[in-house]
């Protein structure tokens, strides 16, 4: 049996008044999170939330875990892998009105229940000290902990967005290229353990580049082009091997997928980019892919089509561009791309400015 550790700050009973009275929408309280190169947890919470701490030895040959219960229940549940004796860290709902922490360490690390306490030092902040043993860390963690918190955690109702209005184009009406002609590597960038960036509300880049490349690449399909993705679930794929499966094909096009990331404290910082590494063919690709993703995207700010020393960009012999659909942190840009219909007309933006320069470049 799991053992309770002790919580700073509340008495248990007020722990679970605070988790009831939650409404079904609230979002999490977990604000920000890190483990240190010193094996010391750290969390960022709204000021006066009821935590809970549990410890479970490891067994059946798995590692110890600690796990922290939080108010308010997380969008989307994420890994994070982690480094030395601490093999992850994942962040989930154990059910909709609770944000659960879990910190898995590798077998045979040894930590001692009565030395781990979750500790309040301010009405915002909580740390718990690992022990000694476990360092020297690489820093791991979600979110800004130097940031303010708000008390916003009880949640707004997601905010609205200006949407594009109109019928979805259907693929009958994308450009038209000679059937059978060229051949695309579509990109979407990280997967598996690598996430890429989390954003406002857990929304993570990988889950949303992953959806907008198998519809892009479907609708190149459906006009005839033979397609090559570099992934097509969450695996976890390395740039080299990217890059080689589209110079080895000899593909026509290579477009790497991603969404962009700054600071949580930065949701001000929006807009649409797409980059090249050099001029000519490469910049034609990503200003035209760039064109058609800011039709689609009213009021995102146009961060321009411009060179980048990506390495998937730089090592293909293709014209190649990777494309920025908007900052998961940005508070324009994330609730788009968390929208499925948003990524399905971003599908077919990116789609539309692929078969231009085909067709501008034959």
């Amino acid at each position: 049996m799991p053992g309770l550790l002790l919580a700073a700050a509340l008495p248990l009973s007020t722990g679970l008044a605070v988790l009831s009275a939650l409404p079904a929408w609230a979002a999490s309280a977990l604000a920000a999170w890190r483990i240190t190169a010193e094996g010391t947890l750290e969390l960022r919470t709204p000021p006066g939330i009821g935590l809970q701490a549990f410890f479970e030895e490891g067994r059946f040959g798995q590692g110890p875990r600690v796990w922290i219960d939080l108010p308010g229940a997380p969008q989307r549940s994420r890994t994070v892998g982690g480094n030395g004796l601490i093999r992850q860290v994942r962040v989930g709902r154990p059910n909709d009105s609770t944000t659960r922490l879990v910190v898995e360490f590798r077998p045979g690390t040894r930590l001692d229940p009565r030395n781990l306490r979750l500790v309040g030092t301010s009405s915002e902040r909580w740390q718990m000290v690992f022990g000694p043993n476990l360092g020297p860390l690489e820093p791991i963690g979600e979110g800004d902990l130097e940031a303010s918190a708000l008390p916003s955690w009880r949640a707004r109702p997601p905010q609205e967005f200006e949407r594009a209005r109109g019928p979805l184009p259907s693929a009958e009406a994308l450009p038209e290229v000679p059937r059978g002609r060229y051949r695309v590597v579509i990109d979407p960038g990280h997967g598996g353990p690598d996430p890429g960036a989390v954003g406002i509300n857990g929304l993570r880049e990988t889950d949303v580049v992953l959806d907008v490349s198998l519809q892009v690449a479907q609708l190149l399909q459906a006009k005839g082009v033979e397609v090559l993705l570099t992934r097509t679930s969450e695996v976890d794929v390395d740039l080299p091997p990217r890059v080689a499966l589209a110079n080895n094909n000899r593909a026509d096009l290579f477009l790497s997928i991603h969404a962009n990331a700054l600071s949580l404290s930065r949701p001000d910082v929006n807009g649409i980019e797409t980059f090249y590494f050099q001029d000519g063919r490469s910049r034609r690709l990503a200003e035209a892919v760039q064109t058609q993703m800011l039709r689609v995207a009213p009021g995102s700010p146009d961060r321009g089509a411009r060179p980048g020393r990506f390495f998937v960009i730089r090592r293909t012999v293709m014209p190649s561009a990777l494309a920025e659909m908007g900052f998961v942190t940005g508070e324009l840009d994330s609730p788009r791309l968390a929208d499925p219909a948003f990524r399905q007309r971003m599908a077919v933006a990116i789609a539309t400015g692929l078969l231009n320069y085909l067709v501008a470049n034959p």
